[in-house]
């Protein structure tokens, strides 16, 4: 599902691409798109747009009479938007705004799974925090303020899926950040923050004699957990290539090369109380969800880290492979779908139990019939719903 950095980087795309840019017409919306139709026309018009946490907000602004109209976009597992010639819009394209020059292009809100939508307005949605990369200093404070919320009675893997509290936050990134504070995944979320302000306290005594420089110098040299969730998704979003471009093979490479932890071989895994998969190395910590066992990765060329293993292979994970050579179903795109669990299809005792049998029994001039065998299939058949055998 797309995180913090995919919503900055497609703000970016659209102001770079679209910033010269006049537009015509109105807003043409698919049959399947999730989202209201758009009461917006103008002869001349041009779009801008700005992301906050897991939101995008495009504004339209007519260059003549008329009122400026806003959406605001949240991208489900897989949305994101594409400028296209008009003529061969790209698949799965659910809102489309045209340019005027000739021939003309499209702006499209492109989203091949439906999990993404639009509302009308300028309005964030409500509940949402403060933005991880563009209001640092907000988010911290909200968190740091609110640590007897019930929200931070859970782990703190999950903790950080929660928008109240990291908006932008989301699967790759928590398990990216984690990893480089060595902060097992299931330990408790108060316990992690409330010595995060222990030590915050403490640091700010033992440097209060230093000249800035080496305030900042010991600040980048030992983040906290709050600092890394600014200052990782500011990697991807300050790249020097588009790391999360589907569109060039080698970013999406180079975007999987960056990741230390989230389904790099080595690392172990687990699905969290909601189903969602978190990668880790070390110990989980005491809060796991009970009956379950960690998972490592095998060592090999990095992989996507929700492919089945070799070991089980089920139709759910047959789909999910299929999916996986699509690049806009790249790991980024899905890291938060809650998917079935992987489970192997049941031994078939019966027809195992037959084979042995028949391998054993003595070799006959007249075979008998299979009275056994058909029993159990009308039997299955009157299961099934089906009238018996006669």
């Amino acid at each position: 599902m797309p995180e913090g950095p995919e919503l900055a980087l497609a703000g970016r795309y659209i102001n770079e691409a679209c910033g010269g840019l006049v537009f015509s017409g109105g807003a043409e919306r698919s049959a399947v798109g999730r989202g209201p139709e758009v009461p917006f026309r103008s002869e001349a018009y041009r779009l801008g747009a700005a992301a906050r946490g897991k939101e995008l907000r495009l504004r339209l602004e007519p260059l003549g009479p008329g009122s400026p109209q806003a959406l605001v976009f949240r991208f489900g597992m897989s949305g994101g938007f594409r400028l296209r010639p008009a003529a061969s819009p790209p698949r799965h394209a659910h809102l489309r705004f045209l340019t005027r020059e000739s021939p003309p292009r499209a702006l499209c809100f492109v989203d091949a799974r439906r999990f993404g939508s639009w509302r009308l307005g300028d309005a964030w949605q409500p509940g949402r925090g403060p933005c991880v990369l563009s209001e640092y200093q907000a988010f911290r404070e909200n968190v740091l303020k609110n640590l007897d919320d019930k929200a931070f009675d859970k782990p703190i893997c999950e903790a950080l899926l929660n928008q109240k509290y990291f908006n932008g936050i989301g699967n790759y990134l928590r398990a990216e950040i984690l990893y480089r504070l060595k902060i097992p995944p299931f330990e408790k979320a108060r316990t992690v923050l409330e010595a995060l302000k222990q030590q915050e306290q403490e640091r700010r005594k033992k440097n209060s004699s230093l000249p800035p420089s080496k305030k900042l110098k010991l600040k980048r040299d030992n983040p906290d957990l709050l600092e890394l969730c600014h200052t990782v998704p500011m990697e991807v979003v300050a790249a020097e290539k588009n790391l999360l471009d589907p569109d060039h093979a080698d970013n999406h490479t180079a975007f999987k090369n960056w990741l230390q932890c989230y389904g790099v071989p080595g690392m172990s895994s687990l699905r969290d109380h909601n189903g969602r998969t978190i990668w880790f190395q070390g110990e989980p910590g005491p809060m796991v969800p009970g009956g379950q066992k960690s998972r490592k990765k095998r060592a090999g060329p990095k992989a996507d880290p929700d492919a089945p293993t070799a070991e089980v292979t089920t139709r759910a994970s047959k789909r999910r492979s299929r999916r996986a050579e699509n690049p806009a179903m790249s790991a980024v795109k899905k890291e938060e779908e809650e998917e079935e669990e992987a489970v192997p299809d049941p031994p078939r005792r019966g027809r195992a139990r037959a084979r042995r049998a028949a391998a054993a029994a003595p070799a006959s001039p007249k075979p008998e019939a299979p009275v056994k065998a058909t029993r159990r299939r009308a039997s299955a058949r009157k299961g099934a719903g089906a009238a018996p055998a006669v």
